[in-house]
């Protein structure tokens, strides 16, 4: 069914547009690569193509303009954003800008065959099962967290676990909302109650700021999340999964939620 399925790869460094065209071309899809952004926007105006995957740092302009491009001469044309270097900024712009995915470097071949069966699984594509499996351990049950969670507010929950606490947030809630596209999970040792660890960033450029239920110090981050999502989404929606994205370790005095 990927028969026919044209993608354009946008990217200086020519091992990452051949690993493109290796992974993706035994998927099936007919996979062009360019080294630079407007040699992509020439072929964007001449042909047609359905998902259009680009790095962001360009030797000639910005990804980001790359995809502005693509929105107004292929408005069908799904954009997947690459880069090495994530930040906040260059999130936020692409979400703007109608990004499909945003995703970091280095990524593995079934991530990004799942990101090309994800776009056209939003066409009525199923993904796969096996790609699914891979995440469930950096995903927890509603059912589950029902019987154990001492914390559930506004899309955040939280549940003991040996040695500490772990804390996440409802993929449902955020979803139904709006094009969630993007977590961003600060970097930080410890958290406070009620200030910031995480921010959700979803389309037209909202970002939600989750807030800690509790105080202590981090243990593990969910350094998969976005990984997660990409490949959940449908899921979460469907078998009620919940992701978490700290685990934390009990405070000296004892950790309380809010």
């Amino acid at each position: 069914m990927t028969e026919g399925k044209k993608i354009l790869v946008v990217d200086d460094d020519p091992v990452v547009g051949l690993s493109c065209k290796r992974i993706l071309g035994a998927e099936g899809y007919t996979v062009n690569t360019v080294t630079l952004g407007q040699e992509a926007i020439r072929r964007l105006n001449s042909e047609e193509v359905d998902i259009l995957i680009s790095d962001i740092r360009l030797p000639d302009i910005n990804g980001i303009e790359v995809l502005g491009e693509a929105r107004l001469i292929q408005p069908k044309t799904d954009v997947v954003m690459i880069t090495g270097y994530p930040t906040l900024e260059d999130a936020k712009e692409a979400i703007r800008l109608g990004a499909f995915e945003f995703l970091e470097k280095p990524f593995t071949p079934d991530f990004m065959k799942n990101v090309a069966a994800k776009v056209f699984d939003k066409r009525g594509w199923i993904l796969r099962k096996a790609f699914i499996d891979q995440f469930k351990q950096y995903v927890t049950m509603a059912s589950e967290l029902d019987e154990r969670a001492i914390y559930y507010k506004d899309g955040a929950w939280a549940r003991p676990v040996r040695g500490g606490w772990e804390i996440g947030f409802d993929v449902r809630q955020w979803y139904l909302g709006g094009h969630l596209l993007y977590i961003d999970l600060i970097d930080q040792p410890s958290i406070t109650s009620g200030e910031t660890f995480a921010r959700v960033l979803m389309g037209e450029g909202r970002i939600v700021e989750l807030k800690a239920p509790m105080s202590g110090t981090v243990a593990q981050r969910n350094l998969k999340v976005n990984e997660t999502l990409c490949g959940f989404i449908s899921e979460c929606l469907t078998e009620n999964w919940l992701v978490w994205l700290l685990r934390i370790n009990f405070a000296p005095s004892g950790v309380t939620a809010e």
